[in-house]
């Protein structure tokens, strides 16, 4: 009689086929509005109540930082039940982390399949700690001397994979519950990879959920963003954001700029000029920061101190002046540190705080215009071997 084989893994042609389990809905980057509506859809909450429950399950997540609808204590058992059913609150995976040694840290974090982006923490900067924040996946800006740049847009970033990176630094620096006091991350800055204003719904939806009083509780007055000059969107950041506001400028002339930031070429920089000095806000007290890498040889001689005067005389600024930071393959050199210091000094003698910036994380590739996801660089540690190899 012939052996018989029960393939125990094969179900029957003629057994139900039994659907997959809905994926459960991560909780953690939702704005308020998308949390009560959650509750409601998912049957979880009944409409009259989806309110006060989302406000409980709010704070848990922002401000007391849980992973975990289990933990949320004020919520009844029978409750956390039901949430823990239909709902996570979930962190994305941090792939690596640095620490420089100057304190700067650096995360890539895999929020989806193919999707990497990396954010930095660096401390004494604001009040205490600034996180430089990204809001795309790659960059569609190619300016000439940033790294970041040369990566290929991937797509834009949520609201809540932007949120996801604030809640990643604080766990890991130990920053939950909110303090009101003492923190160490005190300044959100979206310099990062990407165009934050090609980006803005989003951007403005995660500054939202940041500076939530009953949440992460970061001010709109120590959250900045950074753009390179997208003109059209540059009033509906000030009116629906109030954030502070950077221009990544580089230059004083088009002809430069349009090689450096070729955004320029689209919107030159009279266009760019006009739209700052009508930014919502904007006074001696919410001044606008201009950015200004220093190359060597191409915008740091004493005219082009005296041309960024004239070109931004009038508007309530401050100029930060960023040492030129290297990257395999990039044709620039930083100026030389007399250069920096005589740019500064004309600068300050015209009433302009000017300060130049410390390089930092410049070891673990963190520094301005550095960043670029693992997906297209070799992986430090590899990198750094390589470097010892070749001696």
């Amino acid at each position: 009689m012939p052996s018989l084989t029960l393939d125990l893994l094969r179900p029957s042609p003629s057994a139900p086929v039994r659907p997959a389990a809905p994926a459960r809905l991560n909780l953690a980057g939702l704005t308020r509005e998308e949390l009560r509506t959650a509750l409601v859809e998912t049957g979880a909450a009944p409409a009259d109540k989806a309110k006060i429950r989302a406000g409980q399950l709010w704070r848990w997540i922002h401000h007391y930082g849980a992973t975990d609808v289990s933990a949320m204590s004020d919520i009844s058992k029978e409750m956390r039940a039901v949430l823990g059913e239909r709902f996570v609150v979930a962190r994305p995976e941090v792939v690596e982390r640095q620490i420089s040694k100057d304190g700067t840290r650096k995360w890539l974090i895999r929020t989806a399949p193919g999707i990497e982006i990396e954010t930095v923490y660096i401390p004494d900067v604001g009040r205490a700690g600034a996180l430089c924040v990204s809001s795309q996946v790659g960059c569609t800006l190619n300016c000439s001397f940033c790294h970041t740049g040369t990566q290929p847009l991937v797509r834009n970033l949520t609201a809540a994979e932007i949120v996801a990176q604030v809640q990643v630094a604080r766990d890991d620096l130990g920053e939950w519950p909110s303090p009101k006091e003492d923190r160490r991350l005190s300044n959100i800055v979206f310099m990062g990879m990407g165009e934050p204003l090609y980006n803005l719904d989003n951007v403005a939806a995660a500054i939202d959920i940041i500076s939530d009083n009953e949440g992460i509780a970061i001010s709109r007055r120590r959250i900045t963003v950074s753009t390179s000059g997208v003109v059209p969107e540059l009033k509906r950041l000030g009116e629906e954001t109030q954030a502070m506001l950077a221009i990544s400028l580089h230059a004083t002339r088009d002809e430069l700029r349009d090689t450096l930031v070729p955004i320029n070429r689209r919107y030159p920089l009279q266009q760019l000029m006009a739209a700052i000095r009508a930014y919502p806000g904007l006074s001696n007290a919410r001044r606008v920061t201009f950015e200004y890498v220093m190359l060597k040889g191409v915008n740091d001689s004493p005219a082009d101190a005296r041309a960024l005067i004239k070109l931004i005389a009038g508007i309530p600024a401050k100029i930060n002046l960023i040492p030129f930071n290297p990257w395999p393959g990039s044709a620039y050199e930083c100026s030389s540190w007399s250069a920096i210091e005589a740019f500064a000094a004309i600068l300050n003698r015209a009433g302009y705080a000017s300060p130049i910036r410390t390089p930092r994380g410049r070891d673990i590739l963190a520094a301005c215009g550095q960043l670029k996801s693992e997906s297209e660089k070799v992986r430090a540690s590899v990198r750094r071997r390589l470097e010892l190899a070749q001696g």
